[in-house]
């Protein structure tokens, strides 16, 4: 009665009437149906039986010896807790906030490399400013700043190393034809140094920067291919991290998702009762910089229907696949070509025929993939346990061979005991000590001692009778 009363709660908080009335009506007959069935005894439902329930779950800590009102209701949101996550299936290569996390990281470091980078070619352009026209990437110029140090000290020695950082002939030559003609100052070697090591930094969060589009390449092509697909890596994770997560941009409608990241200027083009923005975050996609003027907004428009698909292909599908994101990009572009060249595309519903079809090949391939893999992985684990067990027996088969083996020596070693104890009676007599008293260690040591003592008595014996 208690876990059906939390259930109605939960049931309660998150459902409207209609839903709720039915739901509740389907649970009630289900369990008075399994009470009937295990135990024969007959239910009722109804408003009575629910106020009932309710008082005793409200007085329940009372009812019960040893319960009290703070571990009972621990105890319903424990049960809470365990009915949401039974309900939501958590699989851990599918956690959009690692893309979130990666994206806003992505962000802030082409910020802050554009920061450094500027503050490298004005610190070195002091030294060197003909480097500033020559180089205009960030990156290649603080590698070069690196390597150069002094300009003075560069030479035709140093111009292959140049041009493996230029990558060109030619800017590397200008590159040393301008350093013998400067109009830079002269720099401390101090100051070099200290030059040097900001722009090893800055070359460090450069390189670090494409590791983590690596990553997020690749964590995209796991969450939300067909999305990655479509739009591209860095938009779609934009998408889903403005949104909030997957979820959350499947639900949202095509139009919410084509001025996503444009809501300062649609509430101002409410306010001011203007024109509404064509398109936010999508922006950035490739279609829209290549639409002309006039078809801008009309791509923006078909392509942020086109997401919408695509997000809840991801967000709702078992297997993800980027074959749906395929076919709905190949849909954008004959839309394009229909606007250039007015030639008319396929219809969205054949298309989408041939991506089930495709993707439906593509799931049964990687289902079969994973079977293969189960089963390797359990014959290995069937293998390690079987050598495990044979490990196991022949340890005790070589323990039962060394008891065996063992029984003649100790035969013997009790007989040279018996015939050694007579000898350290007399001793042990005068100590005063018992030789039953004594442990075996001790007695072992006593034995080796006097055996030792004689030993060293006939040496001296011998070196006596050859003096």
């Amino acid at each position: 009665g208690i876990l059906h009363e939390d259930l109605r709660l939960l049931l309660e908080t998150s459902m409207p009437a209609k839903k709720k009335k039915a739901l509740l009506g389907v649970a009630d007959a289900k369990i008075g149906a399994a009470i009937l069935e295990e135990l024969g005894y007959q239910c009722q439902t109804g408003g009575v039986v629910a106020e009932i329930l309710r008082g005793i779950r409200l007085h329940f800590h009372a009812l019960v010896k040893g319960l009290t009102a703070q571990s009972a209701s621990k105890a319903q949101l424990g049960l809470g807790h365990s009915y949401s996550r039974a309900k939501v299936k958590f699989n851990v290569n599918r956690v959009d906030n690692m893309i979130i996390q990666s994206i806003s990281l992505l962000d802030q470091l082409d910020k802050d490399i554009n920061t450094f980078s500027m503050r490298v070619r004005e610190w070195y352009g002091y030294h060197f400013p003909e480097l500033i026209k020559i180089v205009s990437e960030n990156y290649t110029y603080c590698r070069l700043a690196k390597f150069i140090g002094n300009r003075k000290e560069l030479s035709e020695e140093s111009l292959e190393g140049l041009e493996e950082i230029v990558m060109d002939s030619a800017k590397a030559q200008a590159i040393l034809e301008a350093s013998r003609s400067s109009m830079g100052m002269d720099i401390s070697p101090l100051d070099l140094i200290n030059i040097e090591s900001f722009s090893s930094r800055v070359i460090s969060l450069s390189e670090y920067r494409k590791g983590l589009q690596e990553y997020l390449r690749s964590k995209m092509s796991q969450v939300a291919p067909s999305l990655s697909a479509l739009i591209g890596e860095v938009v779609g994770a934009r998408l889903i991290s403005h949104a909030g997560s997957l979820t959350n941009l499947a639900k949202y409608p095509a139009s919410t998702v084509q001025i996503l990241g444009a809501e300062k200027a649609l509430f101002r083009a409410l306010k001011t009762r203007g024109n509404t923005p064509k398109y936010g975050l999508i922006f950035h996609s490739t279609f829209i910089g290549r639409a002309a003027a006039k078809n801008k907004g009309r791509i923006s428009r078909y392509l942020a229907n086109k997401c919408t698909i695509a997000s809840r292909i991801d967000c709702f599908s078992e297997v993800p696949t980027s074959v749906f994101g395929d076919k709905l990009r190949e849909q954008v572009e004959e839309r394009l070509a229909f606007y250039e060249t007015g030639e008319p595309p396929r219809k969205n519903l054949e298309v989408m025929k041939e991506a089930v079809v495709e993707a439906s090949e593509v799931v049964a391939e990687v289902k079969r993939k994973q079977e293969k893999k189960e089963k390797k992985k359990k014959k290995r684990e069937k293998q390690r346990l079987e050598a495990l067990a044979a490990a196991a027996e022949e340890v005790e088969v070589e323990v039962g061979g060394c008891g065996e083996n063992d029984i003649e020596p100790k035969k013997k070693k009790k007989k040279k005991r018996q015939q050694q104890e007579p000898e350290t009676d007399s001793e042990l007599e005068e100590n005063g000590l018992e030789e039953e008293a004594l442990p075996k260690k001790k007695r072992k040591l006593m034995v080796e001692a006097d055996e030792e003592e004689k030993k060293k008595k006939k040496k001296k014996k011998k070196e006596k009778a050859r003096d």
